[in-house]
């Protein structure tokens, strides 16, 4: 069971964007970073565990030659193995910052020269995987950058170019060896899912076709994929083969987040019907599928739900964010 907490209050309100909500735990420092994204600004905000804030600042998207400012789409901390970037993406482009979001350390423009007039240009879905940092695009394209131990000198590797139409989410978990080949899966606007193994050339590993419903948000956990829909569905999948273990009608509208406490296999889902639920992943000793058991649910009521977050690897506590709601929502575990 969960309990709300003190709620942690923000300048303005979140945006309506599908995974609109990063998380950064520093237990050293005994702090909680939290990221969201309100139209073309982003607000950072440091909070103690009892949810006191403690810091705020605010982050803007690099401007370029149109009237109006660039809408940002996400934000996103990747924790590499030897430093920790926050990423923005926007309409314009890709920015990196150091963890803090004191400096700036990288700026890459989209090039919008294989854009129609009438198609939207933008970059989002963004995920870490060993000392690359990869990012979607409105073309379906995945930029692939190669980042350094320290310094501004990040290079683009490489261009994924499986999917035709935006790419929507990207996860990724750490390699488990030859048992776990796949460490990086990418989702996208018609719901195809690409299953990578990284490296100085990601390899594509499979393919999962989609079925006419959105991915918005996916999640990868020792070699299962967690893909949530459109449709309110949330599929496992065996990432080596693509073959699914489980179904799950979880929420009555659209998924907006998933997210997932790898040590010990919980799954955290939120949807625009006003629900959370979480759900507890294991596999089975028999016969190696996926089983699925429902641990909690929580309503947060009349808001339509865009981003949920863990806030520790343990899946003891979860924030949520909502459409028009100023303020991030706290649970844990009683």
């Amino acid at each position: 069971m969960f309990r709300r907490e003190r709620s942690i209050p923000l300048r303005g309100s979140a945006a309506a964007l599908c995974n609109n909500l990063s998380v950064l735990q520093l237990p050293a420092r005994n702090l909680t970073h939290f990221g969201v994204v309100h139209g073309p600004s982003a607000q950072l905000l440091s909070a103690a565990p009892e949810g006191v804030p403690l810091a705020q600042r605010q982050l803007h998207a690099k401007e370029g030659a149109g009237v109006s400012p660039p809408l940002i789409t996400q934000i996103h901390w990747c924790v590499l193995p030897f430093r920790v970037l926050l990423v923005l993406t926007s309409h314009r482009g890709i920015q990196m910052y150091e963890s803090d979001g004191s400096v700036m350390v990288y700026w890459h423009a989209l090039d919008a020269g294989d854009a129609s007039l009438v198609q939207a240009v933008f970059a989002r879905g963004i995920a870490a995987s060993g000392h690359y940092v990869c990012v979607g695009t409105w073309s379906g394209r995945v930029l692939v950058f190669d980042i350094p131990t320290k310094g501004p000198n990040i290079v683009l590797s490489e261009e994924l170019a499986r999917h035709q139409t935006p790419i929507s989410d990207i996860a990724t978990e750490p390699a488990q060896g030859q048992d776990c080949m796949a460490d990086t899966v990418t989702a996208d606007d018609s719901g195809l899912l690409c299953v990578w193994r990284s490296g100085p050339k990601f390899k594509l590993l499979t393919q999962i076709p989609g079925f006419g419903v959105p991915c918005s948000s996916v999640q990868l956990w020792q070699g299962t994929v967690a893909a949530g829909y459109g449709n309110g569905q949330v599929r496992l999948y065996e990432a080596s083969t693509g073959s699914i273990h489980v179904q799950i009608d979880a929420h009555a509208r659209a998924i907006c987040a998933l997210d997932l406490a790898p040590e010990v296999g919980k799954l955290l889902s939120a949807a625009e019907d006003t629900f959370i639920h979480i759900w507890k992943l294991s596999r089975s000793p028999e016969d190696g599928c996926i089983e699925v058991e429902h641990c909690h649910g929580e309503c947060v009521p009349d808001t339509q739900l865009c981003g949920a977050r863990f806030c520790d690897p343990s899946g003891s506590s979860f924030a949520v964010t909502g459409y028009d709601l100023a303020e991030i929502l706290r649970f844990s575990s009683m």
